[in-house]
């Protein structure tokens, strides 16, 4: 609901493109500058105080913003400050919370051992489930009860999962070291040339995804002239194609092993993106999107099983915030070239973006072909 939800908010608030755009970009910028020290609190707190922390400010920010709303009239300058700072203050926290939630995931993993895609894709099974509704009972609430409605319901669910905090069982690793921090994160990675070199290739294709997720609500509602329902639909839609992904990519990832199954997801991810950018109908976005979310679903398995099973587990929450901190580097870059960028020209923009998503995937699991990581053997 945070991730889909508060972009629409901010249209059906402000009814500018520009600035939907740039709200995307705010959501995301300070969540790159959260990873910062997100991993170094979970490493030395552990999960389930940092998860739950957090979960309780996001309740907080959601609700006082709520208020406000109720209180101001739409398309006014103190409407459009309260939601833009919204979208800068959920992203800071969901990401605190995602750090947590991740680290508490690989430490399940881990005790899994070759058995450790399995937990992570029903660990990713649930992620998606969870996004097949956010997006869809966002536009509902927002199409039919207002901001009120929607961001009520957001606050209600931080408020549950920070209840359900107290399951959290992953104990703080001890206070931090010269082996917790950034540093540390960068040299566990550049030490991993199979991780290194799959997060380059997903950094790219970050890029591609991160331009539909901020074009896909302007062009739904702007340019096609349907509701934020419809656009909420076709992340719903999204998710479900990537949930069965995810669990197909369980089997198959059994039977041929981490590299092929990354291959073929990276080649449909890619492929599709390129038949996105050709799309002129709300009907050609949401099949198309539903493919593009399937492939990068199967690739997330492999991502999640790989991170899981190299990262060292005393600097996992530095190594995590790292690797996340650039994959969400394009996402701001994607808000602020949608703020820039008109509507009509938005097409062109996301075919650049496909074609290089296929260059640093090509490139990207070329080398990983050689590296032995990727090449384990079938169940």
């Amino acid at each position: 609901m945070t991730t889909y939800g508060i972009p629409l908010l901010v249209l059906a608030t402000t009814g500018s493109a520009a600035l939907t755009g740039l709200a995307f970009a705010l959501e995301w910028i300070p969540r790159i500058g959260a990873f910062t020290v997100a991993g170094t609190l979970v490493d030395r707190y552990g999960t389930a105080r940092i998860f739950r922390v957090t979960c309780l400010a996001r309740a907080l920010a959601v609700l006082a913003a709520a208020v406000i709303l109720t209180v101001l009239e739409a398309r006014t300058p103190a409407a459009t400050v309260t939601v833009m700072l919204l979208a800068a203050s959920t992203g800071v926290l969901t990401e605190f919370s995602f750090v947590a939630a991740e680290t508490a995931g690989s430490e399940a993993s881990r005790k899994a051992g070759d058995r450790a895609h399995r937990v992570q894709s029903v660990l990713l099974g649930i992620d998606q489930t969870a996004t097949l509704a956010g997006p869809a009972v966002s536009g509902l609430l927002l199409e039919h009860g207002g901001p009120a409605a929607m961001l009520g319901t957001l606050a209600s669910l931080s408020l549950l999962a920070a209840a359900l905090s107290s399951r959290m069982g992953t104990a703080p690793v001890g206070v931090a070291s010269a082996k917790r921090g950034l540093r540390a994160g960068w040299a566990t990675l550049g030490s991993l040339p199979a991780l290194a070199w799959l997060v380059g290739g997903l950094v790219v294709s970050n890029g591609a995804l991160a331009l539909l997720q901020a074009a896909v609500p302007v062009v739904i509602v702007t340019a096609l002239d349907h509701s934020s329902a419809d656009a909420g639909l076709i992340w719903s839609a999204a998710a479900v194609a990537s949930l069965l992904a995810i669990t197909a990519s369980r089997r198959a990832i059994d039977r041929w092993g981490l590299w092929p199954v990354g291959a073929v997801a990276a080649t449909v991810a890619a492929a599709a993106t390129f038949a996105v950018a050709q799309a002129d109908t709300y009907r050609g976005y949401l099949l198309l999107v539903a493919v593009v979310m399937a492939g990068e679903g199967s690739l997330t398995v492999v991502f999640r099983t790989l991170r899981s099973r190299l990262i060292p587990p005393e600097v996992f929450g530095s190594t995590l915030a790292v690797t996340v901190l650039l994959l969400l580097l394009p996402f701001p870059a994607a808000g602020l070239l949608v703020a820039a960028v008109p509507p009509a020209q938005l097409g062109h923009a996301i075919t650049v973006g496909a074609v290089l998503q296929a260059l640093g995937f090509a490139v990207a699991f070329a080398r990983l072909r050689t590296l032995p990581a990727l090449r384990t053997s079938p169940a």
